[in-house]
């Protein structure tokens, strides 16, 4: 199954969408929140009648287990240039995310988009060639089931947590793309934002999971063919909480989403 057929979507009136929460995606038995977002995010595209999440902001309100799943969309504005949906998926009788997202058409890579004036003050992360990179594949414990859905590939200096010695900075770098060659769209960068292990890990800190509260992801382009080069960092580890702030670049290096997420640190 690819990652299109996982997340697709059938529109049963009035704003309601069926799908379903594919096996293989989860995290110790819990869906990846990533794609429980790309559930949603693609039945509000079909709300929006526009392709790109250009950004999208997903509280998570209870995990999501395999089986059937609705997701109700209502589209809040129509402009000219953006549409903004907010949505709800809930399963198993509740609520697992609230959704709003803002949907337009970026800009495809080179397009030359005559609209954009560009600065950038930053240059996608340096890493090793994926093949000198630590491949992360699903284990009997560790790594859980989503990695064997995605290739996804450590920057070798941060994936010493995997055998109990973490780096000791707030870190993780790699590259990542879907299985088998699949094409990554925009809805497919939502993935690649929650895919990578927690910065956490390589903390040094004495937990061993770190629950999404929030994630928002803003799409700046679509992605080229290949590889995408990822980076995410915390800054702040405070009141309980901590924050991860991601980068994600495409072979051309162009800058095609960023995210910030929210997590819970709980309490040992």
């Amino acid at each position: 199954m690819t990652f299109a057929t996982d997340t697709s979507v059938a529109a049963a009136g009035d704003g309601r969408f069926e799908t379903e929460i594919r096996p293989g995606w989860d995290i110790g038995g819990n869906a990846n929140g990533g794609y429980l977002l790309c559930l949603a995010a693609r039945a509000m595209s079909e709300t929006a009648k526009r392709p790109d999440p250009v950004t999208i902001t997903a509280h998570y309100l209870a995990p999501g287990r395999p089986g059937p799943a609705t997701v109700l969309t209502e589209a809040v504005k129509r402009g000219r240039t953006f549409t903004t949906v907010s949505a709800a998926l809930e399963a198993h009788g509740r609520r697992l995310l609230q959704v709003v997202g803002t949907f337009g058409d970026v800009v495809d890579p080179g397009g030359g988009d005559a609209r954009a004036v560009e600065r950038v003050e930053a240059t996608p992360p340096a890493l090793p060639p994926p093949d000198e990179c630590v491949a992360v594949r699903p284990g009997d414990d560790f790594p859980p089931p989503f990695m064997g859905r995605v290739d996804l590939r450590l920057h070798p200096d941060d994936a010493g947590f995997s055998q109990g010695a973490p780096s000791g900075e707030p870190l993780v770098r790699g590259w990542f793309r879907l299985r088998d060659g699949e094409p990554i769209d925009t809805l497919g960068l939502l993935l690649a934002v929650d895919a990578f292990p927690p910065t956490a890990f390589n903390a040094r800190l004495p937990v061993a999971w770190t629950p999404t509260v929030e994630l928002t992801a803003h799409v700046r382009a679509r992605p080229g063919p290949g590889w995408l080069r990822c980076a995410f960092t915390t800054r702040f580890v405070t009141g309980g909480f901590l924050e991860e702030d991601g980068e994600v670049w495409d072979g051309t290096g162009r800058l095609v989403a960023q995210s910030r997420q929210l997590a819970l640190i709980p309490r040992s």
